[in-house]
């Protein structure tokens, strides 16, 4: 398996976490468990050079198991939540822990000549950019609120989210729940174990902050990924992808 990740444009920085592309070169299928990181993207698969499918996933709030065919590319866009108002502009609250199918033409993709990674991933700052200029200013509301959960990356409690952008704790949660499918509470709980992935992939199977005590911690991670600490650091059969893809420093 071939793993490739790239910044998007800095003027998407805060819509798009990165690019990425996974490639599967062997004759067979290949199988990962992918864990809830408080991400959602659109997938673009090519099989032998030619456009197979475009496909829109939601967020995830358990562990799912996804098989990668052979001699296929995947392309994807790791959108932060706030592209749901301003690029995607539509609720995903029906695909959570699951994904859809676009039409081909969206992004203007089918139309596509792929030649290279480089040239491709310059398409999409195009597309996505012309995007975001398009749209008119959203509620600034949303736009606090969705912003400071990903600076914070999740490690704070409802009530601070809820005073950061003067709107209720209900309010709050009647967007998270129809926007998204999940309360805000939960997403922050997803946000917050995925923020210790790169720490545990390293060996630190303490907690660094967010967590009260190692039993805190522990329990916690295995809530949100059905894992313990220790099992995600082994990663046996290199079998959870966002940990294979870590780079170790």
């Amino acid at each position: 398996m071939v793993y490739f990740q790239e910044q998007a444009h800095e003027d998407l920085r805060d819509y798009v976490r990165c690019y990425w592309k996974v490639e599967n070169k062997s004759k067979d299928f290949q199988y990962y468990t992918i864990l809830p990181d408080g991400f959602f993207d659109l997938l673009i698969c090519f099989r032998n050079e030619k456009l197979e499918g475009v496909f829109l996933s939601g967020l995830f709030n358990h562990k799912t198991n996804v098989i990668i065919s052979p001699e296929t590319v995947i392309y994807g866009v790791q959108f932060r939540l706030l592209a749901i108002e301003n690029i995607i502009q539509e609720s995903i609250t029906l695909l959570l822990n699951t994904i859809k199918k676009l039409d081909k033409s969206y992004l203007g993709l089918s139309g596509f000549n792929k030649k290279e990674d480089s040239s491709f991933f310059e398409y999409l700052n195009r597309c996505l950019l012309s995007y975001i200029e398009k749209q008119a200013s959203i509620d600034p509301r949303r736009y606090i609120l969705l912003k400071s959960i990903n600076q914070t990356k999740g490690n704070k409690t409802v009530e601070y989210y809820s005073q950061k952008a003067s709107w209720s704790k209900r309010q709050i949660n009647r967007y998270f729940q129809s926007t998204f499918g999940l309360s805000l509470k939960s997403y922050c709980s997803i946000r917050k174990c995925a923020a210790t992935f790169s720490q545990i992939k390293k060996g630190e199977l303490y907690p660094q902050q967010g967590y009260f005590d190692q039993s805190h911690f522990i329990k916690e991670i295995k809530k949100i990924t059905e894992f313990t600490p220790k099992v995600l650091l082994k990663n046996e059969n290199d079998r959870f992808l966002q940990f294979s893809i870590i780079k170790n420093k």
